[in-house]
């Protein structure tokens, strides 16, 4: 049986419209996207008059204001937005679904560690008795709260194969300022604070910064041809006057320092200290600890490693481990059990570096992080460790060749390519991460680390299947295919956002961060410059 296309039907219909009709049917109004694809700013989509609210009529006399508080009475809000309900509704859960999140897709960003953010974590932390706990209650009333502390200290501790440590850095950068403010309190201790921190090339950038803050000069040290510290150069530059080495290990290229031991052999000969950075802790938990490999100092990143919530400028947690010569410089309050067996807080340190952060720490990412803990069990955390590096590994198979591989070093959790093949068709790293917004995916890390020119920094941590990972390897392998035949295409994206490509001097030059109201209120002109931004 034929069947009537839809179009056909309609054009029927149209020709049997009456005079009257068609006379309606001249050129149509041009017609744009749904505001929903070109969201406008609140201030825009103001009308006067117009309220999210309606109040019952006054049961009680009106009272003049400006007569009740005198000249602290403000008569003219200014210009602030006026929208119905529903308007302010869809204004925000509009653009709410434009954020990228894990929830929604893969962040392929080497060295930070997006992993998903398990939802039993979230299901604990909003339970009654912890949600709404309080730091100022008193300690009979917080047992509960303070056996959560003392439980992860403990987790944390065997974790790292460390002896003390601290929950209350509130980031990684936080706890490196904590932990070589220790160290310069140990060495203050022994007669001698000493002059300088060696920090290698391949450290995060944060680890140099937090020397200097700190008051120590920086020295930095060169990596060898497998992305590595080079003992040679080590053992010349570690002296009497060097206080630690700051060394992230594995490295952000990746790569596990082989010859660890001999590192912190050659420091402690010299008195001075090991310093790691436990920003990649997601490649050794369950496998190694830093403490067994003479680790004196590190941080941790709950907010990578143990899947609490992460970035948007917190809330982060970065405690700090330490051996036991240095856990009497910890930062005071530490949880400690009383002569009656409860549980308390411990303020009598007097060697102690002071208070850094008000109360004790985040404590929503210390029940996010040992809700995780204790989920994974030892068994799931060494395996959450192993897929990590699997997966990692599989990307580098798969897309050796594809990109330059500049390292060829054994990798563990995050591999780095460059940008230098396509560099000679004049498309940078930068443009391919761009263009891989159009497929969907968040970019990956961009330039860095600073060791690979045109750096590539993937990781894809243990939450990604392999179809999620093939997805990302054929995306990555189209782009490096249009960067030989089409790099204006990459040069030129991303195409499929709303926003196109910024000027990103100016804007992190001369960032337009707010809305200007006209001069008169009538006008209904916006500021371009915001518009754009």
């Amino acid at each position: 049986m034929a069947t009537t296309h839809p179009s056909h039907e309609a054009n029927e219909v149209s020709e049997q419209k009456s005079g009257k009709q068609a006379a309606f049917a001249g050129t149509p109004k041009k017609v744009t996207t749904h505001v929903n694809q070109n969201e406008g700013l609140i201030f825009e989509k103001s009308s006067p008059g117009k309220k999210a609210y309606r109040l019952a009529e006054l049961d009680v006399p009106a009272v003049d204001a400006k007569r009740l508080l005198g000249p602290v009475a403000r008569q003219d809000l200014g210009v602030m937005p006026e929208l119905s309900e529903i308007e302010i509704i869809r204004h925000f859960t509009r653009l709410s679904t434009w954020n990228y999140a894990i929830d929604l897709g893969m962040y392929p960003l080497g060295s930070c560690t997006m992993k998903y953010n398990g939802r039993v974590n979230e299901a604990v932390a909003r339970l009654e008795g912890i949600a709404e706990a309080h730091p100022y209650q008193p300690t009979s009333l917080s047992q509960g709260c303070l056996q959560i502390m003392a439980t992860l200290e403990d987790a944390l501790i065997e974790i790292t194969g460390m002896d003390a440590i601290t929950l209350q850095p509130a980031a990684g950068a936080h706890g490196e300022f904590t932990g070589i403010l220790m160290v310069r309190a140990y060495h203050e201790a022994q007669g001698n604070p000493r002059k300088k921190v060696i920090v290698p090339d391949s450290a995060h950038g944060t680890n140099p910064a937090t020397a200097a803050v700190v008051g120590y000069q920086v020295a930095n040290l060169k990596s060898n041809a497998e992305g590595m510290v080079d003992l040679a150069e080590l053992e010349r530059m570690v002296d009497e006057d060097t206080a630690a080495l700051m060394l992230t290990n594995p490295s952000t290229i990746g790569v596990f320092e082989s010859e660890i031991h001999k590192i912190a052999d050659i420091l402690h000969a010299k008195g001075a200290l090991l310093y790691m950075d436990g920003a990649n802790m997601n490649a050794l938990v369950g496998k190694a600890r830093p403490g067994d490999f003479g680790v004196d100092v590190m941080h941790l990143n709950l907010h990578k490693t143990f899947s609490t919530p992460h970035g948007g400028g917190g809330p982060g947690s970065g405690p700090v481990a330490c051996k036991k010569i240095l856990e009497p410089f910890l930062p005071k309050p530490v949880v400690a059990r009383q002569s009656d067996g409860r549980l308390g807080l411990d303020f009598n340190r007097p060697r102690s570096v002071g208070r850094v952060r008000m109360f004790y720490g985040n404590f929503g990412m210390f029940v996010r992080a040992l809700a995780y803990i204790l989920a994974n069990g030892p068994d799931g955390l060494r395996q959450t460790t192993e897929d990590a590096v699997l997966n990692a590994n599989y990307i580098r198979a798969k897309l050796e060749g594809t990109f330059e591989l500049p390292y060829k070093t054994r990798t563990l959790h995050e591999v780095v390519f460059s940008d230098k093949l396509q560099a000679k068709n004049g498309v940078r790293t930068g443009d391919m991460g761009k263009r891989l917004i159009d497929y969907g995916f968040h970019a990956y890390t961009v330039s860095f680390p600073m060791i690979v020119s045109g750096a590539m920094m993937i990781e894809p941590t243990e939450s990604e299947s392999r179809e999620e990972l093939d997805l990302l390897i054929d995306a990555l392998k189209q782009i490096a295919q249009e960067a030989a035949e089409s790099p204006e295409l990459v040069r030129t994206s991303p195409h499929t956002t709303r926003v196109q490509r910024m000027d990103e001097t100016s804007a992190a030059r001369k960032p337009v961060l707010r809305w200007k109201a006209p001069a008169a209120k009538d006008e209904v002109e916006v500021d371009t410059a915001a518009k754009e931004w």
